[in-house]
């Protein structure tokens, strides 16, 4: 899926992120919370199953609505890349939505607006979107330059000759040596 952003502005912004949480109670009841202030969130239960499958359903809920901004630093980078501290790497390329969840615990979810070098070093990661790179504006005019009609062979060998070559100088090559010894 490719989201769209409609702003034209090329100034970085902060990668966002959004975190739901279950948190137990004592031995019997357990509770869902969101990074998000103004989401309602269920009252305490002692139906596990129901906080994780609402608490799932509320992170699907962010990332539907999330407009994802192709001009967001990535998320993990502001953070240190705590998220995969065994592998390093420098952010760059196009800010993807992810959605992380260790299906282990089962108790977080998180989406974040990342970059592709991040993306992938993330553990139990899903990329649910991927903006689209901001395209040029036509006032903008680059002078075009047409490449030579020269042919390319794979694996470093020259193409026959290209129209107008007659005139060139022939190249002698070292011959090898048939003696065997």
């Amino acid at each position: 899926m490719t989201t769209v952003h409609t702003e034209t502005s090329t100034e970085r912004v902060p990668g966002r992120s959004w975190t739901v949480r279950i948190i137990g109670h004592g031995r019997t009841t357990a509770s869902v919370t969101c990074s998000t202030t103004a989401c309602r969130m269920p009252p305490r239960s002692e139906n596990l199953a129901t906080l994780r499958t609402f608490a799932a359903r509320h992170a699907a809920a962010h990332a539907k609505a999330a407009t994802l901004r192709p001009n967001a630093r990535c998320h993990c980078g502001a953070q240190s890349c705590e998220a995969h501290l065994d592998t390093k790497t420098h952010c760059a390329g196009t800010v993807l939505l992810i959605l992380r969840h260790d299906p282990l615990i089962r108790r977080v979810w998180t989406v974040e607006e990342v970059c592709e070098a991040c993306a992938p070093l993330i553990p139990n990661a899903t990329v649910l979107a991927r903006a689209e790179r901001p395209r040029r504006t036509p006032d903008r005019t680059t002078a075009q330059v047409a490449a030579p009609a020269r042919a390319v062979v794979a694996g470093g060998f020259s193409s026959p000759a290209a129209p107008g070559a007659e005139d060139a100088v022939p190249v002698r090559r070292a011959r090898r040596s048939s003696r065997r010894s």
